[in-house]
């Protein structure tokens, strides 16, 4: 099938390699289909862009928590590893959804830390994870050389 989109126009999509989020995302509810993209000849990409094939206008960001020194342990209660069908924790892919700041002295791009996304990789099945508390295990690594 194909689809157009907004940012990389006609794309041809494998049914295959739908993701699915069963109760959309928030602010998004109609949108329940999506696939990665990432830009062909950006080699090993850091960030991927999550398309929705309900809405060819929108496509989020999404990056791995541990490339922004960050680490999640959540715990899914059972009603959610139902809806995306975990049986086995090691399936469990965890993404934020990056979005531009802006209007204030901290314009730029910050991660949504409180909704992570948590996709099955192998039912490609997804879901958001609303969080009332953030508890993020942050790993600074060696951003600045030592002058």
């Amino acid at each position: 099938m194909k689809i157009n989109t907004f940012l990389f126009g006609s794309v041809e999509v494998n049914p295959d390699q739908v993701i699915e989020f069963p109760a959309g995302l928030a602010n998004f509810e109609n949108s329940r289909r999506f696939m990665l993209i990432h830009e062909p000849d950006a080699g090993d990409p850091v960030s991927f862009t999550l398309q929705s094939l309900d809405d060819p206008n929108l496509a989020l960001q999404i990056i791995d928590p541990a490339a922004l020194g960050f680490s999640y342990e959540l715990s899914l209660s059972d009603a959610e590893e139902a809806a995306i069908k975990l049986e086995n924790s090691a399936d469990a892919s965890v993404v934020l959804v990056i979005f531009k700041q802006e209007g204030n002295a901290t314009a730029g791009l910050g991660a949504n830390l409180r909704a992570p996304l948590i996709i099955n990789t192998k039912t490609r099945l997804g879901l958001q994870k609303l969080l009332t508390k953030v508890r993020p295990n942050v790993v600074l690594s060696n951003l600045s050389r030592v002058a």
